[in-house]
């Protein structure tokens, strides 16, 4: 997802594993060790040790993990070594499992075909929608908050649809049904084993959107679809613009009557045209689109915020710092950057999501000590949206291999706290 927390929701691709040697040097880094020190109480040359941080070595036998492992005082040795099951355990972009994955996905695939509760009114599961949105933008542990939440949220909404009898009762459900699963995307997303999940809630979304004939359900709804085919890779960036285009098409005759939140998401589906333009490389195209989102959030309230997609006049800063980054434009990124100041933005996620975008566009321009500073703040905001987040991992990566020996312990520090190795 390239808007959470875009972040938004996305369905990873190839996840790179963590490899043995980066983890050795990060742990290594974390306890300020060099590598002739180490190499000297393993009984190894420093060249040796250099040679399987950098991936030239194969990685060694037991006895010398073992070794490393008592002289780095690991306690964990999964930490050193990763899990073995046939798949890395972590990769940059698909983070860990959250604990409470197996109880939202159960929720998703219950049917409770025969239970005697009775549905809650509609009003009241948007009452609690709607507290669960606001829970999700102010607490730092969102996925944990919103966790707890969904898996009695999305057992109402879906027995609210089934036990409507009226037309315009079970309209008022799928609508709510179908912000409910928006906001379990949020949850799923970025999750190890969960792209399949994903998508079966992106397509149960967009299903109830339409059943409910609600255009802000729907545009909701396609906004996530575009963004999950966008980060599927290149191969989906056309159906990504058809999902966009096609609903900003179905939205464009409602606008001039249309209430702020469909106009906002007609304004956030606009942004994530010229994301996944500025993805092509179009640069064109994509400032075209960020102008055009930017006249749409003008007609906003000034203190206006989309609970779902974050849109919004505040945003629109760090919109214009995720054109850029995705342009590979370091100096316009780094320009951008200093412009969208990150604390206008109310949610801490997205808040946390603009430092990482802030991180990248400092990394583009050369300056890796200000992007690991960045990085810092957005795990101040939200420690959960940084260790999901794969360009934050990346450039840790990076940075714990660096020259400057300072940089390189700042970032396995940083590292180790987001749980980079876990």
């Amino acid at each position: 997802m390239s808007s959470d927390d875009t972040g938004a929701p996305a369905t990873p691709t190839e996840p790179e594993p963590i490899r043995f040697g980066q983890r050795l040097q990060i742990l290594r880094e974390r306890r300020g060790m060099t590598r002739e020190v180490l190499a000297g109480l393993v009984g190894k040359s420093t060249e040796t040790i250099r040679a399987i941080e950098k991936g030239r070595h194969k990685a060694p036998g037991l006895d010398m993990v073992l070794a490393l492992a008592e002289a780095l005082r690991v306690r964990d040795l999964t930490d050193l070594v990763g899990t073995h099951t046939g798949r890395p355990a972590v990769g940059l972009f698909a983070g860990p499992g959250h604990a409470r994955l197996p109880e939202v996905r159960d929720a998703i695939n219950s049917l409770s075909l025969t239970t005697r509760h009775e549905a809650p009114p509609a009003a009241h599961l948007q009452a609690r929608l709607g507290r669960a949105w606001s829970a999700r933008h102010s607490s730092p542990d969102h996925r944990e908050v919103i966790g707890r939440l969904l898996p009695d949220l999305i057992r109402d909404a879906q027995l609210a649809v089934r036990q409507a009898e009226a037309a315009v009762d079970r309209r008022a459900a799928q609508a709510v049904l179908s912000e409910v699963y928006s906001l379990s995307q949020f949850f799923i997303a970025y999750q190890a084993d969960a792209a399949e999940l994903l998508w079966r809630v992106a397509e149960r979304g967009m299903v109830a959107a339409q059943e409910a004939e609600d255009p802000h359900a729907i545009g909701v709804a396609a906004w996530l679809a575009a963004q999950a085919h966008r980060d599927s890779g290149p191969g989906h960036y056309d159906a990504a613009d058809a999902v966009t285009l096609e609903v900003l098409q179905y939205l464009e005759p409602l606008l001039p009557d249309a209430t702020t939140p469909v106009l906002a998401i007609a304004g956030a589906l606009r942004f994530e045209a010229g994301y996944t333009a500025a993805r092509r490389g179009d640069t064109g195209t994509a400032w075209a689109y960020w102008d055009q989102a930017r006249t749409v959030a003008d007609r906003l309230p000034a203190d206006y915020y989309h609970p779902a997609t974050s849109f919004s006049r505040a945003i629109m800063g760090a919109h214009a710092t995720t054109v850029a980054v995705e342009l590979h434009a370091g100096g316009e990124a780094a320009r951008q950057a200093v412009r969208a100041e990150a604390a206008v933005i109310p949610s801490r996620p997205r808040r946390a999501r603009h430092r990482i975008e802030q991180a990248r566009a400092w990394q583009l321009d050369g300056q890796p000590d200000v992007a690991l500073a960045t990085l810092a703040q957005a795990h101040e905001a939200a420690p959960e949206t940084i260790r999901y987040n794969g360009y934050a991992r990346k450039i840790l990566l990076e940075e714990t291999e660096s020259t400057v020996a300072a940089r390189r312990e700042r970032a396995a520090r940083l590292a180790v706290k987001i749980g980079l190795l876990s």
